[in-house]
């Protein structure tokens, strides 16, 4: 069996933390609305995670960096990536434990009539 490239690894460490993150602040969000801002502070453990489950095996661009700079360099190269997954993981479990429905103004609007099931 081909190992995974300790680059890819990287990545899915990321995003996996991000989905993480994502539903922690989907779930606490429920309860209190500022409550989000716990999942993204946990952008700043993004690096203990990732670096505790790759075993030290760095992708090439982060094995020249000094020990002293790896943690700013880990979380600058995962930013993006995290950031995306825990926004839309963050929205959608907000969104469904909501039990959000679209509600239309406007008898004219497109949602209005997708909805209509009255065939008018």
């Amino acid at each position: 069996m081909e190992r995974v490239r300790e680059d890819n690894k990287f990545a899915l460490l990321v995003y996996l933390w991000g989905t993480i993150s994502g539903v922690v602040s989907g779930w606490l969000a429920l309860y209190s609305k500022p409550a989000w801002i716990v999942g993204a502070l946990m952008y700043l453990l993004t690096d203990a995670f990732v670096l505790r489950l790759m075993g030290g095996k760095l992708p090439e661009d982060l094995r020249e960096v000094e020990k002293a700079k790896l943690r700013g360099a880990v979380l600058k190269k995962a930013f993006w990536g995290w950031l995306l997954f825990w926004l839309y993981f963050t929205m959608l479990v907000y969104t469904v434990g909501i039990h959000f429905s679209p509600v239309p103004y406007s008898n004219q609007s497109l949602l209005a009539q997708s909805l209509n099931t009255t065939g008018g």
